[in-house]
């Protein structure tokens, strides 16, 4: 009970289908992007996509998103319905989530986001309409249907809740609510919503919607089965979907943002940079002509340098870093060098980074349930190479040392 009563999470933003809810960021007094400001020697890696695009990899991240790092309050609320009844207890329900996601967002963070997920009540909120009633359903936008849901779990929760103490909220759906996630994913983010209700002073205007079990029927659920709230929360920070439209195939399981079912994975440098985790020492920004050489620590390992951007230009680059098995990634079958485009410009869902596969076609290395095989061997290991002609850049893997360490060639041309 004392680790439930650490659980908070409410949010409204888009999540594992951006939905079409009003996505106009602005400042709130409970949630805010964390402020970064980034050394001059970064400055060309700091890059930035046009206006209007949703959910942006660019950095930084705009205002009205929570914050990332420090210590974020997350309002945990149970809800059901009279058509979708729960049949277990609140606290069940939030025990499937709660402890594992304070967990992963501590090691992913290396400390730095101090994650309180907080349930100050402990019993389902019945709603006053049906499921039914509400129109909920993939994708669905925020108007009207969940306006009106959340209005009613403001009302609900609002005389034993003060929501201006909390940087995002948290909904926990009945999972007899809706379909089964086998068949359709209804978990959703609503962040940084202009248009959201105002509760106790502040918007409501980042919450996280989680719906059914994501159970695979691996019998792993209880172990991997809370993935899809820290996926959710990850845009409540204003981090965009990396799958596709088309599917997994862009990112595949080297971050949380790509694939949630299964077993553990984390988030790519670039993210954990985005979001304040990384300091500005442990990035390096290569923008020198001729051949530099870089030494990349493991990204599970606390410390050391982490990332190599190289910028491509002003809204597009390569991110590289070293992928071991340790921390949050579990199923890591060929360590090594990730080479990745980030491409500021393109909206939440479509590709904004895309994996370079060093072993295309292969099948990948890994037969785990629910990952993204093909692209589970995509590191480079020593002696192999990445080639970008068009844009003169290559990154080559020179060579590994004893403690784990990689070190990794950049040549610009021009």
């Amino acid at each position: 009970m004392a680790a439930l009563a650490a659980v908070t999470a409410l949010t409204l933003a888009v999540s594992t289908a951006a939905g079409n809810g009003r996505l106009t960021p602005e400042p709130t007094k409970a949630a805010g992007a964390t402020p970064l400001s980034h050394r001059s020697t970064l400055a060309p890696c700091v890059i930035s996509g046009p206006s209007g695009v949703q959910m942006s990899e660019g950095i930084p991240t705009p205002s009205g998103y929570a914050r990332s790092t420090g210590t974020v309050r997350a309002l945990n609320l149970m809800i059901d319905f009279s058509d979708a009844p729960a049949t277990g207890s609140a606290l069940d329900r939030l025990a499937e989530f709660a402890p594992q996601t304070r967990a992963w967002f501590a090691t992913s963070s290396y400390g730095k986001l101090d994650y309180r997920p907080e349930a100050p009540i402990g019993e389902w909120l019945r709603m006053p309409q049906s499921f039914r009633a509400y129109g909920i359903e993939r994708g669905a936008p925020f108007e009207p249907g969940y306006r009106e849901l959340v209005e009613d779990i403001v009302a609900a929760a609002d005389p034993d809740v003060d929501f201006s103490e909390y940087d995002l909220v948290n909904v926990l759906v009945t999972p007899n609510a809706g379909p089964s996630a086998l068949d359709t994913v209804l978990s959703v983010t609503f962040a940084g919503n202009r248009e959201a209700p105002v509760a106790d002073g502040v918007p409501v205007a980042n919450t996280s919607f989680v719906y059914s079990r994501q159970d695979d029927g691996s019998g792993s659920y209880a172990e991997t089965g809370y993935r899809v709230l820290p996926h959710e929360n990850g845009h409540v920070f204003g981090l965009p979907d990396l799958y596709t439209h088309e599917g997994g195939g862009a990112v595949g399981h080297w971050d949380i943002m790509s694939e949630d079912w299964g077993v553990d994975n984390d988030l790519l440098g670039w993210h954990k940079w985005k979001l304040g985790w990384l300091e500005d020492t442990q990035v390096s920004c290569a923008t020198t002509p001729g051949t530099t050489e870089y030494t990349l620590t493991p990204l599970p390992r606390r410390g050391g340098a982490k990332l190599v951007f190289v910028p491509v230009d002003s809204r597009t680059g390569y991110g590289i870093e070293l992928r071991v098995r340790g921390g949050n990634d579990a199923i890591v079958c060929r360590p090594g060098i990730l080479v990745y485009r980030v491409d500021t410009a393109v909206d939440t869902g479509g590709g904004p980074v895309r994996v370079h596969d060093s072993q295309r076609d292969s099948g990948g290395c890994t037969r785990s349930p629910n990952v993204h095989a093909e692209l589970s061997d995509a590191t480079f290991v020593p002696g192999e190479a990445f080639e970008d002609t068009r844009s003169g850049i290559r990154i080559k893997v020179a060579g590994a040392d004893m403690e784990g360490n990689y070190q990794v060639q950049v040549t610009r041309r021009r």
